[in-house]
C-alpha cells in the first residue's frame, strides 16, 4: 500500500489511532488526525504526534477529499465518514492499514468472552516455537506499532469494533471462541453483532484455518461466511477437554492442563482453542506444553483474590456482558456463590444470568446503573441486596456467603459509570477483600 504524498485522516486519538498516524506518516502521507474530545482531554502520546491535530470536534477536516480515512475501533458511524465513502474515499480500519503492511502469518482471536486469555496462551504456545512473535490487537499494543519489524507470526486480539472496516484482512488462522449478546447500544440487534465477529473469516481461502467451537450453529454460521478450513473445540471437538488435559483427537497428542494456572471450565476451553490455533499456524506439541506452562493468567479475569473464613473471592471485573458472567458463575468450583454485578447497562438481557444464580447463586449484591434492571429480572429467586460502593458490596457478600462458598465479581456490565475501567473495579474489589481479611472476626454476639 503506497501512502507517500497522499492525504491520510485518522479518527480518533486513542492507542489505535496514534499508532495509525504514526505508521502513515512514517510511510510519507500528510496526515491529518483528529478527534471530538478536547486537546486538553487527550494524551501526550496524541498532542506530541506531528501531524496536522484537529481537536475538539471535526469541523474543517477534508474527508471527502483525503486519499485514504482510517478509523479507530472507538468511533462510531459518523455521516462525515458516509459522505467520504459516497465520493469514493477508502474508509478502513486501523487493523486493516496495518495487515496491509504485514506479510507475517495473523492469527486473530475474536469472540464475545475469553479472547483476551486465548490470544495471551496462543502467544505463549507461539513464543516457544518462534523466535519472533508479536502479541497485541485489543488485548494492549495496537497491530499498527507492530509494522515495521521483522516478525515469525502475528497474533492478535480483535474485537467486533475492530472488524467493522476490513475489506481486505485475511487472517491465517481465525479463532471465534462464542457468540452472545453484547455491545447492543452500538449494534441495531445481536444479528448485527455476530456478523461484525464473523467478519475475520470473509476473505479466508481454502489453505487457511477457522477455529471455532464444535456443535455451535451461531459460529459456524460465521465461519461457513468464508473458504477456511474448519477446526473444532470442545466437546466432540478435533480438540477437546478431557479430565483436565486438551487431547488433540487427529494426533493422539495429549496436553495436560492439571499443573498449569488455567483454572475454570471457560478457560480449559479457552486453552484447547488455543492449542487449535498455534498448532494450525506450525507449533510443535512440545511448543504448546511449553506454552501451557508458561501461560500466567490475566489480570481481572478469574483471579482468586484471597480465602477468608472458608470463602473465596474471585475478582472477574473483566466479566462485563451477561455471557462472561454466566461463564464465570457456572465455572466455578465452589457449589454456592456469591456474585457481586451491576454497571453501565448494554441493554442486553440478564434471563441467562438469572439462570445461572438459580444453579449455583447463594444471593446477589448488586451496584451501579444497571441494578433496578438486574433485580427486576431476578424479580425474588435468589436473595438480592444493593450497594452504594465495592468496599459496602464485598461487605454484604461476606455476611451472605457460607463457609465454602465464593464471592464472586463478575459484573455482566461495563464499569464506566462508576470507574475509569474494569481494572480500577476489580482493584477496588480486591483492596476491599483485603482490607475484610485484615479484619478480626468479631467477638461472641459483638461487632467487630
Amino acid at each position: 500500500m503506497e501512502l507517500s504524498g497522499k492525504c491520510v485522516v485518522v479518527v480518533g486519538l486513542g492507542q489505535s489511532g496514534v499508532a495509525a498516524a504514526r505508521l502513515c506518516r512514517a510511510r510519507g502521507a500528510r496526515v491529518v488526525a483528529t478527534d471530538t474530545a478536547p486537546l486538553g482531554s487527550l494524551s501526550a502520546a496524541a498532542r506530541g504526534l506531528e501531524v496536522e491535530l484537529l481537536a475538539g470536534s471535526h469541523e474543517g477536516v477534508p474527508f471527502s477529499t483525503a486519499d485514504l480515512v482510517v478509523v479507530s475501533p472507538g468511533v462510531p458511524a459518523l455521516p462525515e465518514l458516509a459522505r467520504a465513502e459516497t465520493q469514493g474515499v477508502e474508509v478502513i480500519g486501523e487493523l486493516e492499514l496495518a495487515a496491509r503492511f504485514i506479510s507475517a502469518p495473523v492469527v486473530a482471536v475474536g469472540g464475545t468472552n475469553g479472547k483476551s486469555t486465548t490470544t495471551m496462551l496462543v502467544g505463549c504456545m507461539l513464543e516457544a516455537a518462534f523466535d519472533r512473535v508479536f502479541v497485541g490487537g485489543n488485548l494492549g499494543t495496537p497491530l499498527a506499532a507492530a509494522v515495521g519489524s521483522s516478525w515469525d507470526c502475528v497474533v492478535v486480539e480483535v474485537s467486533s469494533f475492530q472488524l467493522e472496516r476490513i475489506p481486505r484482512f485475511r487472517p491465517r488462522v481465525s479463532v471465534l471462541l462464542n457468540i452472545t449478546d453484547d455491545h447492543l447500544d452500538r449494534y441495531p440487534d445481536a444479528v448485527g453483532y455476530a456478523r461484525a465477529k464473523g467478519n475475520a473469516f470473509v476473505n479466508q481461502v481454502a489453505e487457511d484455518v477457522a477455529v471455532i467451537p464444535h456443535g455451535d450453529p451461531a459460529c459456524l454460521a460465521q465461519a461457513l461466511r468464508g473458504a477456511g478450513r474448519r477446526v473444532t473445540f470442545g466437546p466432540g471437538g478435533a480438540f477437546s477437554v478431557e479430565d483436565h488435559a486438551i487431547v488433540e483427537r487427529p494426533s493422539g497428542e495429549r496436553y495436560p492442563l492439571v499443573e498449569t494456572e488455567i483454572r475454570g471450565a471457560h478457560n480449559e476451553l479457552n486453552a484447547a482453542a488455543a492449542a487449535a490455533a498455534a498448532r494450525a499456524v506450525g507449533a510443535a506439541p512440545d511448543a504448546v506444553r511449553a506454552g501451557l506452562a508458561r501461560f500466567r493468567p490475566l489480570a481481572h479475569r478469574m483471579v482468586l483474590v484471597a480465602s477468608n473464613r472458608g470463602v473465596r473471592y474471585y475478582d472477574d471485573s473483566k466479566g462485563t456482558n451477561v455471557g462472561a458472567a454466566v461463564t464465570a458463575l457456572r465455572g466455578l468450583p465452589e457449589a454456592r456463590a456469591v456474585l457481586i454485578a451491576g454497571g453501565r447497562d448494554k441493554l442486553g438481557a440478564y434471563d441467562d444470568l438469572v439462570a445461572a444464580l438459580l444453579e449455583k447463586g447463594r444471593a446477589a449484591v448488586l451496584i451501579g446503573e444497571a441494578a433496578d434492571r438486574i433485580e427486576a429480572a431476578i424479580a425474588g429467586r435468589v436473595p438480592v441486596v444493593r450497594a452504594v460502593d465495592m468496599g459496602e458490596a464485598v461487605a454484604r457478600a461476606a455476611e451472605l456467603a457460607r463457609p465454602g462458598d465464593a464471592v464472586l465479581l463478575s459484573p455482566a456490565c461495563s464499569s464506566f459509570d462508576m470507574y475509569r475501567s474494569y481494572a480500577e473495579r476489580g482493584d477496588r474489589f480486591a483492596a476491599a477483600v483485603r482490607s475484610l481479611a485484615a479484619t478480626p472476626p468479631a467477638a461472641d454476639g459483638g461487632e467487630p
